[in-house]
């Protein structure tokens, strides 16, 4: 572990776990206050160019999107000969993924509540040329103030002038079908994820379903977007309206963040600034 770090923070336990590294909580010397860090282990992506590329990029990246409410915040990046620690915002009230796993369905204005706060943080990123690239509820996290906060940048790439992004990343249910076909794509990947996630809170059910990574991946190229009668017999036009164009194959039609955000559903009413506990 950096010395600079164990000087400036003290490291406590773990508290999560990816491919490359670990997120254990630590406390300020200093003040006290408690924050996460991210630890990636550089010798675990050193023959994986992409991955490597995102690690260096993760910082970076985080660095120009902290300072909205919505997306996590990026305080300190430490580095020694084996790791990259990247001190973070700490959100202790769990994942949306543990909120969808704990009902059934969420009602439309439950969904909206969610929808809001995260289509912000998207479009924050979008105008600040970065695209997430792996949206999932697994990443969209909720501190103790119950505030939605976009997290887990280590997938995130910069894109400029329009320019088109590569590369195979992000989740199976979640990734949309021009990163599945091996196609140059924008930053409207990220919106089909967040499409995605609504269908999944108003259905109970992903939009695109297979027993394996390979059946997920044909059904998102076959994008044939349904709403069973059986679940979504109560749901609004306007919602549906909105899935359509979250999720639709053509990128020239889908929406971009920003235009989700304007879309009647989305501005429908109601107190939107407090998610769901």
């Amino acid at each position: 572990m950096s010395e600079a770090l164990k000087r400036e923070y003290r490291v406590s336990e773990e508290i999560g776990r990816g491919r490359y590294g670990v997120v254990s909580r630590c406390h300020s010397a200093v003040t006290g206050h408690c924050f996460a860090v991210k630890s990636i282990e550089k010798r675990l992506i050193q023959n994986d160019a992409v991955d490597c590329q995102c690690l260096h990029n993760e910082a970076k990246i985080m660095q120009v999107v902290t300072g909205h409410t919505n997306v996590l915040a990026i305080f300190d990046v430490y580095e020694d000969d084996e790791f990259v620690h990247i001190v973070m915002e700490y959100c202790g009230d769990g994942d949306l993924y543990e909120r969808i796993t704990s009902r059934s369905v969420f009602s439309e204005s439950e969904a909206l509540r969610v929808m809001v706060p995260l289509m912000q943080a998207i479009s924050h990123c979008h105008h600040n040329g970065v695209a997430h690239r792996d949206i999932k509820p697994d990443n969209i996290l909720f501190n103790n103030y119950n505030e939605l906060k976009l997290a887990d940048f280590g997938s995130a790439e910069f894109f400029h002038n329009g320019e088109l992004m590569s590369g195979i990343v992000g989740t199976p249910y979640y990734v949309a079908p021009e990163v599945v076909a091996g196609r140059d794509y924008n930053e409207k990947v990220d919106v089909w994820s967040a499409g995605v996630i609504l269908y999944i809170m108003l259905a109970g059910i992903p939009p695109f379903y297979g027993e394996s990574a390979n059946e997920i991946f044909e059904a998102v190229l076959r994008g044939n977007l349904r709403f069973p009668r059986s679940v979504f017999s109560s749901v609004s036009s306007e919602a549906k309206d909105l899935l359509r164009r979250m999720l639709s194959k053509d990128v020239l039609r889908r929406f971009s963040a920003d235009q989700v955000l304007r879309h009647p559903w989305m501005t429908s009413g109601g107190d939107s600034r407090l998610v769901l506990a």
